[in-house]
């Protein structure tokens, strides 16, 4: 394994470590649009309330790493993508201002407006990721020169957004399998059929992405089936496709979302190792495409960052594991806070 390779694989798991803990997030903030009443509002908001902060830094910390370590893939992707990033970053600040802003004023309209914006500041992200993975996939119009330029309009093709929905699918069957493990009586069994629902939906979305893919972007699947890896990573994906229903026909909803993170860290790895080594893949030609070797810093910087990264990474872990392991248990409505 290369330092190109190493940066590939680590940007991956702070992607992977995300997209679990903050895909969550997002999910219990679109459910939030569907709550019936005050208390069930409060409770989604203690559900995340003390780990929503710290679920973000993995992107920021992926973004920086990718700003890093692929300096010109972070140049051209935030740069095509303009638009698209400014709508994502404007639907993230409302989401984190309704969260500490709703209970600051004891005003029925107040926190209805908050409770509106905590949940469309939680859908469009969940949106918008989809959206964003699904033009990768198709390949983007880069350039011999490397540069990229595409409109926000054709960012929203139908296959883009196809992917874009089953991420919001997917968020929401990991949110709702989170609440569901968090909670009891009434709105526990509330969580559980959202979560049998949303991944019932997730099942036909996945289908159909993949047999979208096979149209949209056919060199997906090229050299991969001879890999090992794949077949390791689908059997993971299935197995925990096929344990969410099982575990919360058993009520062990714990299982449930630990089995909806093992989709999730499948299907991440599993666009990954289709990806490599391309990490922005042109739709003119394929020779123009951006991958970890012509995109890269130099290798005395990745060598650094690496070392740097091999202290700080499993502090990150071991600090996160102890906060969770803090404030797990069965959530009880208060009169305090959000």
């Amino acid at each position: 394994m290369d330092l190109n390779t190493a940066w590939f694989l680590l940007i991956g798991v702070l992607l992977t470590g995300y997209a679990i803990l903050d895909g969550f997030d997002l999910g219990v903030g679109v459910l939030h649009l569907f709550a019936r009443d005050d208390r069930q509002r409060r409770i989604h908001l203690q559900a995340i309330g003390p780990v929503w902060d710290g679920n973000e830094v993995w992107l920021i910390t992926g973004s920086g790493a990718m700003f890093a370590a692929f300096p010109l893939v972070y140049a051209r992707v935030f740069s095509g993508f303009y638009l698209a990033f400014m709508l994502l970053l404007a639907a993230l600040i409302f989401r984190a201002v309704s969260i500490e802003f709703r209970g600051q004023v004891d005003d029925a309209r107040w926190r209805r407006f908050w409770d509106w914006a905590f949940g469309l500041g939680s859908l469009v992200p969940a949106l918008l990721y989809g959206v964003a993975i699904g033009n990768v996939v198709r390949g983007l119009p880069v350039e011999a020169d490397g540069t990229l330029n595409v409109s926000f309009l054709a960012l929203l093709n139908p296959y883009s957004l196809l992917v874009g929905v089953f991420s919001l699918v997917m968020f929401v069957m990991h949110g709702a399998a989170y609440l569901a493990a968090r909670t009891d009586g009434e709105l526990q069994q509330r969580m559980a059929r959202w979560t049998t629902g949303a991944w019932t939906a997730f099942v036909a979305l996945y289908l159909a992405v993949t047999a979208a893919t096979f149209f949209a972007a056919p060199y997906f699947f090229d050299g991969i089936l001879g890999n090992p890896l794949l077949w390791i990573l689908a059997v993971v994906l299935l197995g925990s496709i096929a344990y969410v229903p099982i575990a919360v026909n058993a009520k062990t909803f714990t299982r449930a979302f630990l089995a909806s993170a093992g989709a999730i860290a499948s299907l991440v790895g599993l666009f990954g190792l289709s990806l490599y080594p391309r990490m922005v893949p042109s739709s003119i030609d394929p020779a123009n495409s951006l991958t970890i070797y012509n995109a890269s810093s130099t290798p005395r910087t990745l060598t650094v960052m690496l070392v740097v990264a091999l202290i700080g990474m499993p502090l990150v872990i071991a600090y996160t594991a102890y906060v969770y392991r803090v404030f797990m248990g069965t959530l009880k409505s208060t009169t305090e806070g959000y």
